[in-house]
């Protein structure tokens, strides 16, 4: 069973910081988990306008969390071979 004043006490000895990211995963659950019709993009857009896949990744911010060449997803390969060829590049 949840106790929540247990739970607010917890979240209460938290630094501002982590305080600050269970908001964020908060956030990020309620969004998950949401039903479809409350999946709507609130601001600039119809209300009964569904977000995608992509937009639901972008608000999340889980998006660019690497650097990496913006065409990696077709040259990676190469890129993969050059990496290889310079670690291993004296057998």
């Amino acid at each position: 069973m949840i106790h929540i004043e247990q739970i607010q006490k917890d979240i209460n000895e938290l630094p501002e910081e982590a305080q600050s990211l269970l908001l964020d995963f908060i956030d990020l659950l309620k969004k998950r988990y949401s039903t479809p019709e409350k999946q709507t993009i609130h601001s600039n857009h119809t209300p009964n306008h569904q977000l995608s896949t992509l937009d639901i990744l972008k608000e999340s911010g889980l998006i660019g969390c690497i650097s990496a060449d913006r065409n990696l997803s077709t040259n990676y390969k190469s890129v993969l071979q050059e990496e290889l060829d310079s670690k291993y590049d004296n057998c």
